[in-house]
Order: C-alpha cells, then structure tokens, then sequence
C-alpha cells in the first residue's frame, strides 16, 4: 500500500461485519483516529439514527451519510468504519475512491445474523430497511450490496469465524503487501 499520510482507510461491508471493533483495532495499531461514520452522522443531526430514519426515512440518513462522508475526505489519515449502507450513492463510492483504500468486511448471512440479534447495544443504530424477517432481510441486503461493496473495494477480508484483532492483522497485512 501506499502509505501517503493522507489516505483514509475505509472499511465497508454489510451490519455485524465488525466494521466499528475492528476499526478501533486497525486504528490503535496503525496510529491512526478512528472515525465511525454513523456517530458523526449522529452528532451533526443532533438525533440518533433510528430518530433521523423515523422522521425522514432512509432518503434523508442517506443525505446525512454524503454530508458527513463529505467532511470526513476533507481530514487525514484516518480509519473510516463506514455504515453498511454508505456505498450504496455512487457519489459515495467516488468519494472513497478519491480519498484512500476501502476494505470489505464480508461474513455469510447465517453469521451476520448470529452477530446482530447478539448485540442488543446496537439494536437502535440498525432500523429495518425492508417488510422482511431479519434473515431474509439480511440475504436480500446482501444479494443487492454485494457488487457495490466489490466495486467500492480494494480488498476483501472474510470475518466468518474470526476476532477483530485476528481481522485488523489480516488487514495490517493486506495493506503492506
């Protein structure tokens, strides 16, 4: 990898890919900040996320989420945990092209499943985006994220089974080959 101070480490790819605890990993080992996509969404709406998707729908999160990607490119030298859903404007994807290398977080949807109905910490960061069950969501979301996480993407790491410190050395690697 390039290791130019200015690049940004993106990492995408669907909920409960470990996207916000790896990052926090990736970026104490590569002494970097931290940027967590949704909690700078969260703080510039001055509403959570659940509250910006009741009152305006996804239309109005996925403003939020350019607005913020936007600022965010304008900084330096940071690992950026995006939201699952932020590589879904191309407006997005150009923006993370343009500033640094993304990395996606894959996992199957039996283990993304598993993860996410775990994790009662994040149940209001994570609305429902369809009238499915939450698997079938999952495998539907998946289905339609897949090729836009792989055009985002520079590599792919699969997360199924492991840590996030074991997925950060996977990356650590990754970007120094």
């Amino acid at each position: 990898m390039n290791q130019e101070s200015h690049q940004h480490i993106y990492l995408t790819g669907y909920r409960g890919t470990g996207k916000s605890s790896v990052g926090r990993i990736l970026a104490q080992r590569m002494t970097r900040t931290l940027v967590d996509l949704d909690d700078r969404i969260e703080s510039a709406a001055g509403k959570t996320i659940r509250e910006i998707f009741d009152d305006g729908g996804e239309a109005a999160f996925r403003d939020w989420e350019t607005k913020c990607l936007e600022l965010v490119v304008a900084e330096a030298n940071e690992v950026v945990a995006l939201g699952g859903g932020a590589i879904l404007r191309q407006q997005n994807r150009q923006l993370i092209a343009d500033s640094g290398l993304c990395v996606w977080l894959d996992a199957d949807a039996n283990t993304l499943a598993q993860r996410i109905f775990a994790d009662e910490s994040t149940a209001d960061r994570r609305p429902s985006l369809t009238q499915l069950s939450p698997a079938d969501e999952i495998r539907q979301m998946l289905d339609q994220r897949a090729p836009l996480y792989q055009e985002a993407s520079h590599y792919r790491v699969d997360t199924g089974g492991k840590t996030p410190e074991e997925i950060a050395a996977e990356i650590i690697h990754l970007l120094s080959t």
